[in-house]
This record gives structure tokens, sequence and C-alpha cells, in this order.
């Protein structure tokens, strides 16, 4: 997804708004503007929007209520703007579904290439006749395709994870077996170092676990003590021009 994307931005400071606006189209986006959640909900049901900039602070609803409800019927990207002091905010952000987050104060050219990143993992891609096949994963009954970016399980069923989760499931499916540790899954993931209180991969970690039946078993993820986490489970390589389908039920992937 090109700088054409179209950003939402919400804060209800008008000076903050208005400037990212105007910085956002200096650098080829696509922007509109809303100064609270009921002009976001108008600008979100009229317009397709490809990433909401989400202030947690409005004056007619909470940033971590709207995200939520956002995230329960849409795939649409979030990044949360947060004061420095909220990291619980900012941990329930990420558990509510946002994507990102960024601390106020903060520098615009930081913003935008946040942006950028989180379009690159979740913009879908789709495979052109005769392109090179693409490669999906099997483990314990599930089918990860990072070409739809979707996870089904064994009933065909999808498995709704956010751009975020995806991208750390991938981290380890593509690194099966291997240790990761939050500082190297921080940088594989979101192209940033983890500051001193940085949880905000333990709450992926215990999203997708949730997610996959995980939660309360690491039978799939396993946290190793003072290092980080594992995948515990083979995983089998396809390579495939059409969309990936499942194993059959007596599989052992």
């Amino acid at each position: 997804m090109e700088n054409s994307a179209h950003i939402l931005v919400v804060d209800d400071d008008q000076e903050i708004r208005k400037l990212l606006g105007r910085y956002l189209q200096g650098q080829g986006f696509r922007v509109s503007l809303a100064e609270n959640g009921r002009e976001a909900e108008k600008c979100l049901a009229t317009q397709r929007i490809d990433l909401v900039v989400l202030d947690l602070m409005l004056p007619d609803i909470s940033g971590l209520d709207l995200c939520r409800a956002l995230r329960a019927r849409s795939r649409v990207s979030i990044i949360l703007l947060t004061a420095l002091k909220e990291d619980v905010d900012r941990i329930i952000g990420l558990e509510v579904g946002a994507d990102d987050y960024l601390g106020k104060p903060f520098n615009p050219r930081e913003l935008v290439a946040r942006i950028r990143a989180v379009l690159r993992r979740t913009g879908e891609t789709t495979t052109a006749p005769g392109a090179t096949p693409s490669t999906a994963y099997a483990f314990a009954g599930f089918l990860a395709d990072p070409a739809t970016r979707r996870v089904v399980g064994r009933d065909g069923g999808e498995i709704a994870l956010t751009g975020a989760e995806f991208d750390l499931l991938l981290a380890f499916l593509e690194r099966p077996g291997r240790l990761l540790s939050r500082e190297q899954l921080l940088d594989i993931t979101q192209g940033r170092g983890a500051g001193a209180f940085d949880r905000s991969i333990d709450v992926l970690v215990s999203r997708v676990r949730r997610k996959l039946g995980d939660a309360g078993n690491f039978n799939l993820l396993k946290t190793l003590r003072n290092g980080g986490y594992q995948l515990a489970v083979p995983v089998e390589t396809r390579h495939e021009r059409q969309p990936a389908t499942l194993p059959d039920k007596g599989s052992n992937a």
C-alpha cells in the first residue's frame, strides 16, 4: 500500500489535528480529520479509510472504547496517540486491537514512519498469473497465508487476527523452534527496540494465544524465563499459486 493510502486523524486538539493533516498530505497521503468520535464514525461510514491515527483523549468517547468498537467490526489499521505517562492505556490499547502506539509529544516524521510500517505489514497483496508461488505455513491444525494475511483452522473458519498479531505469529512461523527475545520480536515486527518497560510483545503473545486456543496451555507459544518466546510445534512450508487449502483432518501438520 503506497502513500496514496487514506489516513483518518482523530484528535480534539485543533492545532495538532491541522498540523498532522498538512504534514501527512505533504508526504503524499490522502487525509481526513475528525475532532471527536462522532465525526470519526461518520467518516468511517462514508469513506474507505486505510489507517486511523487515534488520540486516546476525546471529548465524547474514550479513544480505547472507539478502538475496541472499530476492531470488533473492521480490519482498519489503528495507531494510538498517548501521553508518555499513560503506560497502562498503551497496553490496554494493544489488548483491544491497536496496531501500534506513539507517545506525545512526538516528531511527525516518526508518525509517518510508523504509518508506513503498519501499512506495509497490513496491506494485502495478490499473486499475478505466472508469478512466483506464495508461501503458506501449516502448523497445529492451522494454516497461515502471508499473501492474504489470514489464518484458518481445520474447520475452515478464519481466525480474526489484527495486523500486529499476524506479524507476531509470522515471526514465529518463519523461525520455528527458535527462541526469540522480546527485543528481537519488536525489531522483527515493528522495526524498533524495546524500552525498559515496554511490554507490548507480552500483550500480543497473550492475544495470539487466546485466539488460537492456547491461553493457559502454552502448547503452541512457550515462555522461557528470562529468555523470550518459542513456537513449540512443527511447521510445514507450502508453496502454492492458488489460495492455500487446509490439510486433511488426519494430517499431523
